[in-house]
Formats: C-alpha cells, sequence, structure tokens
C-alpha cells in the first residue's frame, strides 16, 4: 500500500516525494493498493516515478493531507566553520550531493552566497539548499554528464516551499535509488562533491554514521555509495563532516576516538577528507600513523593528549610524528 497523486489522464498514480524502491516494490508484490492523496506533488521523472491504473488492484481516496514537514535546521556556528572550510574545496561547474541535517543546508547557504556558479545536482536527497541553489541561480547542470540540466534525487525532505518547488518541475527527475545511488552514476559526473555527517570517526580513519554502540541512530543509508562515487569521479572529493564534541548527559565527548563504537559506516579503505570545526584533512594515500596524526589535528584540543596516548597504545604514533 503506497502513497501516491490522484490518478492523472493517462491513468498514471505518481509516487510523489518518495520514488527510491517503491516501483520495484509494486512489481513484485501480490496485492496493490494506492492510497491517493491531493497533498502529494507530482514530482517528474527520470523513470520509475509512477505506476499505471492496470497494476494497481484497489484504490483508497484520502483526504488532502499535507505532507511531512522537516523544517530548516538551526544552523550553529560549528557548522558555518565546516561549511567554510568546504566551500573553499569547490570549484565551477561540480556537481553536488548533500545530505541529511543541519551542515548540508549551511553549506547550500554559503554556496548561495558565494561566487560559485554553474553547480549541478546528483543525490539521493532533495532538501531545501538545492531549492535555495536553484532560485539563486547556482544551479544549471550545464557541465553534467548525465542528466545535464536536470536535479537528480530519489527521494525529498523539507518545507511545504520544497514540495511547491517540485510539484510538476520539469527541472527535477525522481529515479529509483538504485540509479541515483550506483558508484558508476555517480562518478559520471566530474568534480562530485559529496557532502555527509558522521557520529565517530577512529584513529584508523573508519567512520560510523548509524549507531554508537547499540544505540541505532540512523540507517545504512547512501553515504557510502556517494563516498566511492566521488571518489570514482575525476576531481572528486568526499567530505565526511562531524563537530569535534558530543554531549553524553553531563559529559562531554570526543567524536574523534581510538575505535569506534558500533556499526562501521565507511571503510578507511574509502575515507577521504574528515572535516571538523578544528579544521579538515584528506586521508588518501595515507598510512596508519599519517591518518591518525592529521584525525588528531582536528580533534578537540582538550582530547588531543589522551588521542596521542591511545595512538601510542596501538603502534599508530612514532616520535617522527609531530606533536599535536
Amino acid at each position: 500500500m503506497v502513497k501516491t497523486t490522484p490518478m492523472d489522464n493517462n491513468g498514471l498514480f505518481n509516487f510523489g516525494t518518495s520514488n527510491s524502491y517503491i516501483k520495484a516494490a509494486t512489481e513484485v508484490a501480490d496485492i496493490v493498493i494506492v492510497e491517493t492523496n491531493e497533498g502529494v506533488p507530482r514530482c517528474l521523472g527520470g523513470h520509475s516515478e509512477n505506476i499505471h491504473i492496470s497494476d494497481v488492484d484497489y484504490i483508497v481516496e484520502a483526504e488532502k493531507a499535507p505532507m511531512i514537514v522537516v523544517p530548516k535546521p538551526k544552523v550553529s556556528p560549528e557548522e558555518v566553520k565546516m561549511a567554510e572550510l568546504i566551500i573553499e574545496e569547490i570549484r565551477d561547474g561540480a556537481c553536488l550531493q548533500l545530505g541529511i541535517g543541519g551542515l548540508p543546508n549551511t553549506v547550500g547557504s554559503l554556496i548561495a552566497e558565494s561566487d560559485l556558479k554553474d553547480l549541478g545536482m546528483h543525490s539521493e536527497m532533495m532538501c531545501d539548499a538545492f531549492m535555495d541553489l536553484y532560485d539563486q541561480g547556482k544551479i544549471t547542470g550545464r557541465y553534467k554528464y548525465t542528466d545535464r540540466n536536470k536535479m537528480i534525487y530519489t527521494f525529498a525532505m523539507g518545507t511545504p516551499e520544497l514540495y511547491e518547488f517540485l510539484d510538476d518541475n520539469p527541472v527535477c527527475a525522481s529515479y529509483p535509488v538504485d540509479y541515483t545511488n550506483t558508484a558508476e552514476h555517480i562518478a559520471g559526473n566530474d568534480n562530485m562533491i559529496s557532502i555527509n555527517n558522521a557520529l565517530q570517526v577512529d584513529l584508523y580513519g573508519q567512520v560510523a554514521s548509524e549507531a554508537i554502540g547499540d544505540r541505532h541512530i540512523s540507517g545504512s543509508g547512501g553515504q557510502g555509495d556517494f563516498v566511492i562515487g566521488a571518489a570514482k569521479s575525476r576531481g572528486g572529493k568526499a567530505f565526511i563532516c562531524l563537530r569535534s564534541t558530543r554531549q553524553d548527559g553531563d559529559k562531554t565527548l570526543s567524536r574523534i576516538v581510538p575505535d569506534v563504537h558500533g556499526i562501521v559506516s565507511v571503510p578507511r579503505a574509502w575515507a577521504f577528507y574528515v572535516v571538523t570545526e578544528y579544521g579538515k584533512v584528506c586521508l588518501k594515500g595515507k598510512s596508519s600513523w599519517g591518518i591518525a596524526e592529521d584525525l588528531i589535528s582536528i580533534a578537540h584540543p582538550d582530547f588531543q593528549d589522551e588521542l596521542v596516548k591511545a595512538a601510542e597504545a596501538k603502534g599508530i604514533w612514532r616520535k617522527s610524528n609531530k606533536t599535536v
């Protein structure tokens, strides 16, 4: 049972803001029920964004109801600093992917105020930041190799203004997730810029973005897909961003840790740029000693000494390493 727009004159129900895996699910289901809602925006494709009435078993006509609203998150000073560090790495004509959270929207806002131009979009998620960039004339898609001039995504979450922007907008193209998140499609665009949040990064360069210990925060999502895709892209860069500390009750803890506590979302072999409010480091091609040194350099100063001791205990800190 899936939420759709009312049927159009061609007998098609549109999946709205969530293309993702919905069409694939209907193709293997024994019974398909669509729940129509006039509040769902008609999101153009792409492909697989519709289902024909001949493939539907039952129709439920629901009252018009608004979409789930995700307000623009408040911007923190730490996120502004990280956004400024990332924007230094973006060039005209780059293609953007923005993950969930405050930082991507902050990056989008700062790009809108910058001199960057002719940017593209190929993202798992469509958020308000992309709409703002388009309205400011920053996104044109002129230099994309795949889906030129189109804003590509598989699902959208944001404000009512975003849903209004998407409705019947031919500039935006909704695709299933096996198109948007395939590394080859991502890497098909030069200068691919992937920007995602994380919960922890350990001294080996392993990234945890889903859980801390047994506490799950999120699913796997497309972070790993876009990190790999950006790394394969000519001129591409993938940024993993996190505040240097987090609060656990009254305790302040470092997010740069000796070992990740929980699920590894991005293995150390694919870690690219890591950014905190204290700086950015590129881990590609670095030794274990180099990775540890770089990550400690952008950890909160209050935790750097104990991270050095942890690195020494692991045998990944030598006398030749710099003193933090």
